[in-house]
């Protein structure tokens, strides 16, 4: 890998950002959910290194859709 490479740059990888644990909780109430309902990632994702995720925090995942617009889907982050 490139030196001082950073992966959110790419046009293909779209916006991570570690969700604030307030917010987490908000989320879970909202869907009536707990974390381990939430998709997983590594936390040995390269996108996941860059925003500083650790495990047990949230990633907020934001990407462009053609069919909605903006798509956000959050992921647990465990231990890889």
């Amino acid at each position: 890998m490139t030196e001082g490479f950073q992966v959110g740059r790419h046009v293909l990888v779209p916006k991570h950002e570690v969700l604030p644990k307030n917010k987490v909780d908000e989320l879970l109430e909202s869907y009536k959910i707990t974390l381990y309902q939430l998709p997983l990632i590594k936390n040995t994702d390269p996108a996941v290194k860059e925003v500083g995720g650790n495990p047990g925090d949230v990633i907020k995942i934001t990407r462009e859709s053609q069919t909605a617009g903006k798509a956000v889907i959050y992921k647990f982050v465990v231990e890889g």
